[in-house]
């Protein structure tokens, strides 16, 4: 089982959901490049241009360790490097478990899709964090987190983003919002399960509904929890979500 942490975070953010698979699972966690502990040097702008450079990551691990049949878990923007890695090398995956999944975070009225963003709330959100990625940090880390009654929560996802490096968190952040994947959930043959939270600013209910309407074999499962991180916010309704489905 691979789990594969979202933006800004690092396998850290596994921390309370990981352990009730060890028993029947073999856990693999790790840091996308410029995350946590991961080595700086081995970025490079072409490679990580797209989001096909995070997947071959996910691939090289599966490679290197010799791991088949995964399940693979990923969140906010690693369930798309997900679906990516499973389409190039679908016979290396069992299972995916998609958390608070967005192929598309702008909106397009031509194609009557609905991603949460227009184009100029993008542009100032990532003008925002060119200038001040320290303070937009503090800023978006609540609002993404969500439970504003749990402001300990939301100080867990900014010191979190604060770890990660400033200018590979500046290029990600426009690979990771300005990225297209619609035409992949089409490519999908792995089975899916999709975790959707309530309230999520990142990536609404009528994104998770478009994610499970056009990608095959996918099972959608609608959670309590709210926010876009229920791996620290509802850790056990997720845990169950997963276990169930499995």
């Amino acid at each position: 089982m691979v789990f594969a942490h979202g933006y800004g975070c690092d396998q850290n953010m596994w921390r309370l959901v990981a352990p009730a698979f060890a028993d029947t699972y073999r856990l693999v966690l790790f840091d996308h490049v410029g995350n946590g502990k991961s080595d700086l040097s081995a970025y490079h702008d072409d490679r990580y241009s797209t989001l096909d450079g995070y997947a071959d990551d996910v691939l090289e691990i599966l490679h290197e360790n010799d791991l088949w049949d995964v399940v693979f878990v990923g969140h906010s923007v690693s369930s798309m490097i997900g679906i990516i890695a499973a389409i190039k090398e679908p016979e290396r995956f069992a299972k995916l478990v998609l958390i608070g999944p967005s192929p598309r975070y702008i909106n397009e009225p031509a194609d009557g899709y609905l991603g949460g963003f227009t184009h100029a709330d993008l542009d100032s959100l990532l003008d925002s964090l060119d200038s001040n990625y320290l303070g937009w940090s503090s800023q978006m880390a609540p609002v993404i987190m969500g439970n504003p009654e749990r402001p300990e929560l939301g100080e867990e996802l900014t010191n979190s983003f604060c770890r990660t490096d400033p200018e590979i968190a500046k290029k990600f952040a426009r690979v990771t919002f300005l990225a297209d994947n619609r035409d992949d959930l089409l490519k999908l043959r792995t089975p899916s399960l999709i975790l959707q939270c309530t309230d999520d600013v990142i990536a609404p209910t009528f994104v998770g509904d478009y994610v499970h309407k056009h990608t095959a074999g996918s099972t959608m499962v609608y959670m309590n929890a709210t926010g876009h991180c229920p791996n620290l916010s509802a850790p056990e309704e997720t845990i169950d979500a997963i276990k169930s489905w499995l």
